[in-house]
């Protein structure tokens, strides 16, 4: 559960034509990405038929665990939007069989919330 526990942090949305560079092997056909963020080394991606998680290792983060989470098995999610004094808005997706949220934090001016929670409800709300 390191990969769970260890992926906070501010996320940025990531460039599009690098994600599909580097997701390029995993991505079935007719699989689409629609949005990535991401977290120091680690990110998380948006697919149109799931959500992948990409867990960096080593000093150079060449070697890498990619967990693929259909959305079918996302129980609920919740946002909070960032406030005067707390500028970081927070995204929480509890998963099936895991006790604990997957928690991304997103810094005000780097992403908006709102369109990541509509992306995770496209798929989920299915």
């Amino acid at each position: 559960m390191g990969l769970f526990s260890g992926l906070m942090g501010n996320a940025s949305e990531m460039d599009m034509e690098k994600l599909e560079k580097e997701l390029a092997e995993i991505l079935i056909k007719g699989e689409e990405i629609e949005q990535g963020y991401q977290l120091i080394r680690d990110y998380f991606v948006f697919t149109n038929k799931r959500l992948i998680l990409v867990d960096k290792q080593g000093l150079t983060g060449a070697k890498k665990e990619l967990h693929s989470i259909p959305y079918s098995s996302i129980r609920h999610f919740s946002i909070e939007t960032a406030r005067s004094f707390d500028r970081d808005s927070e995204l929480k997706i509890w998963i099936a069989s895991l006790q604990q949220p997957v928690i991304k934090e997103f810094s005000k001016k780097s992403s908006d919330i709102l369109e990541v929670q509509k992306t995770l409800s496209k798929h989920a709300l299915k």
